[in-house]
C-alpha cells in the first residue's frame, strides 16, 4: 500500500529529458524561437540521477515479478525501472502501469503516480488491483481534502464491486478494498458507513490491525466508547507503539472519565509521533474564556446583535446527550454547536426557555489548535459557524464558505 499519511504534499510534475536517435531540426516558429528552452522553464524539469537498473531481463511477466519483488522490499527506484522496462515492450499492459505507478508514489512522484493510473484506468476501468492502487493514492498519499477523499472512495467502492462479482472472488484483495473506504469514510465524517466497511474488512481478513484501528476510530465517532477501547485495544495488543492508536485511546479514556489515563495516553502519543501531536495548547477555563469574550468582541456588529440574543456557553468537551439528539451522533470531536432551530424558524414548547444556545468546547479546541494564535483563530472560526447555523445555513454552506 501506498502507506497511511493523510498529509502528504502534492509535488509539481516532473519531466524529464528523453534520449534517442537525433531527428533532422525543424525551422523554429517565432514563438518557438522566443521562449526559454524547455530544462529553463519554471520548476517542471528536474535532472534525476540515473535510475537503479532492474537487476532481472526477460519478458515483461518476468519484470513485472521483479517489480513487485522490489516494491516488498522497499525499492521502489529499482521497481519502477523494471516497470518501464516491461512497458517498453508493453505500452498498454495495465499490471506494468498499476506497478509504475506505486513505485512512483513510493517515491514521492504523487503527480506522475496520478496520470500514469488515469491511463491504466482508460484502458481497463475495472481492473480491480488498479482500483486498490488509485484508492490507495487518493485516500493514503495525497493531502486529504474531502474532494481528494471522495475520489478515493469511489475507487475503493467501485473495485469492491469488481471483486466481489468474480468467479472466485480475492479476499484479501477485497479487504484491503473495503479498509480503504473505511478510511476514506471515518475522514469524511461518514462513521456508519465506515464502520460497515471496516466490520466487512474485518470479517475478510480475520485479524489485520488497520482495520481494527478504523473500526475502533468509527465506534468513537459514533458514541460507542466502551466498543471503541475493545477495537483500539486489539490493535494496541499487536502495535503498542502506534501513535494514533494511543491517540485514541486517550480519547476514549476522557470521554468515559478518565482523565489521568488519557493525559498518560496522549503523553506517549506525542512522544511517539511529535510531528503528528506536537500542537494543541494548553488554556485555563478562566483564559478560554477571555479568549471567547475577545472573539465575540471582534466580530461584525451585524454578528454580535444576532449573539446577543442566544446564550453563549462554554464546555469542556460536548455532552453526550447533545452529541446523540442526532442520528447518527455528532463526532465527540466537534469544536462547537448550535443548539435549537435557525432564527427564522418559531421555538416549540418542547424546546423549553432557551430555545437556541451556542457552545464551545475548550478542550477540543485547545487540542486542534497548534499555537495561541492558532486559538484565537479557531475559536472565531468556530463562532462564525456556529452563527451560520443560527441564520439557517448548512454545514455544505459553510464549508463553501471556508467555515467547515
Amino acid at each position: 500500500m501506498f502507506g497511511r499519511s493523510l498529509c502528504s504534499p502534492l509535488f509539481a510534475l516532473l519531466v524529464a529529458a528523453a534520449c534517442g536517435r537525433p531527428t533532422a531540426p525543424r525551422p523554429a516558429t517565432a514563438a518557438q524561437a522566443s521562449a526559454p528552452p524547455p530544462e529553463t522553464r519554471g520548476q517542471l524539469a528536474q535532472v534525476r540521477p540515473p535510475p537503479a537498473p532492474c537487476a532481472r531481463r526477460g519478458s515483461p511477466r518476468l519484470l513485472l515479478e521483479e517489480a513487485d519483488h522490489e516494491l516488498d522490499r522497499g525499492e521502489p527506484g529499482r521497481a519502477l525501472s523494471c516497470a518501464e522496462e516491461a512497458l517498453r515492450a508493453a505500452p498498454r499492459l495495465v499490471a506494468a502501469l498499476r506497478l509504475r505507478a506505486e513505485a512512483l508514489g513510493e517515491l514521492d512522484r504523487t503527480d506522475e503516480a496520478r496520470l500514469t493510473l488515469s491511463r491504466a484506468l482508460a484502458i481497463d476501468p475495472d481492473d480491480a488491483a488498479t482500483l486498490r492502487a488509485a484508492a490507495e493514492l487518493y485516500v493514503a498519499r495525497l493531502p486529504g481534502d474531502r474532494a481528494t477523499l471522495e475520489l478515493g472512495l469511489e475507487y475503493a467502492l467501485r473495485g469492491a464491486r469488481v471483486v466481489e462479482r468474480a468467479a472466485r472472488p480475492d479476499r484479501e484483495l477485497s479487504s484491503a478494498l473495503f479498509l480503504l473506504a473505511a478510511m476514506a469514510e471515518n475522514d469524511l465524517g461518514a462513521s456508519r458507513d465506515a464502520l460497515a466497511h471496516a466490520d466487512r474488512a474485518v470479517a475478510l481478513s480475520g485479524d489485520d490491525p488497520d482495520a481494527h484501528y478504523e473500526r475502533g476510530v468509527a465506534l468513537y465517532e459514533l458514541c460507542r466508547f466502551e466498543e471503541a477501547r475493545q477495537a483500539l485495544e486489539r490493535v494496541r495488543a499487536r502495535q503498542p507503539d502506534d501513535a494514533w492508536t494511543l491517540h485514541y485511546l486517550a480519547l476514549v479514556a476522557e470521554r468515559t472519565g478518565h482523565g489521568r489515563h488519557a493525559e498518560e495516553l496522549e503523553r506517549r502519543a506525542r512522544t511517539l509521533a511529535p510531528d503528528e501531536f506536537g500542537g494543541g495548547v494548553t488554556i485555563s477555563r478562566a483564559d478560554f474564556e477571555a479568549e471567547v469574550k475577545r472573539a465575540v468582541a471582534a466580530l461584525p456588529e451585524v454578528e454580535r446583535r444576532a449573539l446577543a440574543k442566544v446564550p453563549l456557553e462554554v464546555a469542556d468537551v460536548p455532552a453526550l446527550d447533545d452529541l446523540t439528539a442526532v442520528d447518527p451522533p455528532l463526532s465527540p470531536s466537534i469544536l462547537g454547536l448550535f443548539r435549537g432551530p435557525s432564527e427564522g424558524e418559531p421555538c416549540l414548547p418542547d424546546d423549553g426557555p432557551r430555545c437556541r444556545s451556542v457552545v464551545l468546547y475548550r478542550l477540543n479546541l485547545a487540542r486542534f489548535a497548534r499555537s495561541r494564535t492558532d486559538l484565537a483563530e479557531q475559536v472565531r472560526v468556530t463562532l462564525l459557524h456556529e452563527l451560520g447555523h443560527l441564520h439557517g445555513e448548512s454545514d455544505d454552506e459553510l464549508r463553501a464558505r471556508g467555515l467547515e
